[in-house]
């Protein structure tokens, strides 16, 4: 009876000190199930603005005032979702206008009207989720939403050597081509990135936009750029 006695309390000894050890391997299976359970967003990321950003102070206070009310920001995305809906491989394009420059968003942050341009591929909610994926990324840069479009959207990203070379086309409403800055874009000798970009990104690129047009309606304007250093690349 005693030898059984003590047997018995061993097994509980051990299932005492294993219970701790249970719990601890059961509350990580189920924090890594739930963090695999929500996987981030992520994708491609191109701004162009009617202003350059890559440039000197002279030729930007020149701008201030002046220019860069226009920009058009591009988000490709590779993975993810958004308000429960699968965003993977659709591009949403959200073209703005402000009443000031787009310069230096940290210390006066344009707020403006937009024209949404939505992946002609997507479904009602992935439409509603792009949506609501661009004006949460641009914030307060996009006041009200005047238009809503739906287009074939044809990406193509960092496809070159410094990853700076991009070309958008969002049907016929939107056509974005970029390249790499070399040394003939250096007017001043002084230039860098003399804004920051319009979003949070990762892998910040300046880039010299060869053409930036938009056709479409609902900002009472259109207009075709060509031959600035008003591009950013990167990633989100």
């Amino acid at each position: 009876m005693f030898a059984r006695l003590v047997q018995t309390n061993k097994g509980i000894e051990m299932k005492t000190k294993l219970l701790p050890a249970l719990l601890f391997s059961l509350s990580t299976v189920i924090t890594l199930v739930a963090t695999q359970g929500a996987p981030a967003i992520s994708g491609d990321y191109l701004e162009v603005r009617s202003c350059d950003v890559f440039t000197g102070a002279c030729i930007a206070n020149s701008e201030m005032g002046t220019a860069g009310r226009e920009g058009m920001l591009v988000w490709s995305i590779r993975e993810g979702s958004w308000n429960g809906a699968s965003l993977a491989g659709l591009t949403v394009v959200a073209v703005v206008q402000t009443h000031e420059t787009l310069g230096d968003i940290r210390y006066q942050r344009g707020a403006g009207n937009a024209v949404l341009i939505v992946d002609e591929r997507a479904t009602a909610a992935q439409c509603e989720a792009l949506k609501s994926f661009a004006r949460a990324k641009a914030g307060k840069l996009i006041r009200q939403v005047v238009n809503v479009n739906s287009a074939p959207m044809t990406v193509a990203m960092g496809r070159c050597a410094s990853g700076s070379c991009a070309t958008v086309k969002a049907g016929n409403l939107v056509e974005i081509s970029t390249r790499c800055l070399g040394g003939k874009d250096h007017l001043c000798g002084n230039e860098e990135n003399y804004y920051p970009p319009l979003t949070e990104i990762d892998g910040a690129l300046a880039a010299f936009t060869e053409v930036a047009a938009f056709r479409g309606t609902g900002l009472d304007t259109t207009w075709e750029l060509t031959g600035k250093r008003s591009a950013f690349l990167g990633t989100f």
